[in-house]
């Protein structure tokens, strides 16, 4: 009979490349949705290069999925319910955004999960609040960062092509845009398949499978396939609202968009540093519609993916504190 500990660890692993699969589906759009609402690229054809890049970008790094595993909370307070409780919280959440077509953030969802999930476990005390800060602050600054350099950008494209006819430069745009979706497609995979790595690394150590905090290449390959699967299972809901109900985006504006979204994803992700990919390329689509005016921007859509990210965190964690304060009777602390 197998022991209680092994169970729970294989539970924790499940859950946490389900939350791969579903971080998969529920961020599609950002890599794909604005190829897709400018026709450059069909909606099979992106799915299938994003699902593919991916996974190739999952392989690349596991800094990020380090400083998931190791600066939210200190291993002592660390359980396989904990993790599973964290978890169970973000899925949920994700799926609620899913459900409402809302581009809400899988990073804060797993963040505010464990958070929730240790306080239940062994109150605030068990929070790294120092690693928490820095956390929190880069996926506070990305989506700033995000809105200036897509204006900037934006506005260096119109400076540069100001006396170029419309319609040939988006046709040249068209070509490009393949290559900025795939920039973006493969540095989403560097940046959120690594934070379930993190997750499963943290599970192994407090299971004492492993004895120091190392991601396993078997973790690295079998997120990344989680996510690439989840990929191309698409999300068309959030497809819908990022592509076409945010901004009315012209192929040379989602060049701009990928591009711009895809340099700040891999310079976060290569100092380890977190970020939201949702947040980061609706907010740079956000700095693109302003440099085209104020009213391109659909502000009653802005409000809502607004709202979604203000609530993700304190969302997330509450849900996975309800889960384990249900299932640590059940199944144990």
């Amino acid at each position: 009979m197998l022991e209680s500990s092994f169970v729970m660890l294989c539970l924790v692993i499940a859950a946490a490349l389900a939350f791969d699969y579903i971080n998969g589906f529920h961020d599609t759009a950002n890599a794909i949705a604005t190829c897709v609402s400018t026709r450059a690229l069909s909606i099979k054809a992106a799915i299938f290069m994003a699902a593919t890049l991916n996974f190739a970008g999952a392989m690349v790094s596991t800094k990020v999925a380090s400083t998931i595993g190791k600066g939210i909370v200190d291993g002592a307070n660390i359980t396989q319910m904990v993790v599973l409780a964290g978890i169970l919280g973000a899925i949920i959440w994700d799926l609620v955004t899913w459900y409402y077509g809302l581009p809400s953030s899988s990073s804060h969802a797993i963040i505010g999960g464990i958070m929730g999930s240790v306080f239940a476990h062994a109150g605030l005390a068990a929070l790294k609040l120092d690693g928490l800060k820095i956390i929190v602050l880069a996926l506070v600054l990305s989506p700033i960062l995000g809105t200036l350099i897509g204006f900037l950008f934006m506005l260096a494209i119109y400076w540069t092509f100001r006396n170029s006819a419309p319609g040939g430069l988006n046709k040249v745009f068209r070509h490009l845009q393949v290559a900025s979706a795939a920039f973006m497609a493969f540095s989403h995979g560097m940046a959120d398949a690594q934070k379930s790595m993190g997750v499963i690394t943290l599970a192994l150590v407090s299971y004492g499978f492993l004895k120091t905090f190392s991601v396993p290449w078997e973790v690295m390959v079998a997120c990344a396939t989680a996510m690439a699967l989840g990929t191309a299972g698409g999300g068309w809901r959030i497809i819908k609202t990022v592509g076409r109900d945010f901004v009315k985006l012209q192929p040379v504006h989602g060049f701009c968009v990928e591009t711009a979204s895809a340099g700040v994803i891999m310079g976060a992700a290569a100092f380890g540093m977190p970020t939201s990919t949702t947040h980061v390329i609706t907010s740079t689509i956000l700095g693109v519609g302003l440099s085209k005016r104020i009213t391109a921007v659909n502000w009653k859509v802005a409000q809502r993916i607004v709202i979604a990210w203000v609530l993700t965190i304190p969302a997330s964690a509450l849900v996975s504190y309800l889960t384990y304060q249900v299932l640590s009777p059940i199944l144990g602390k």
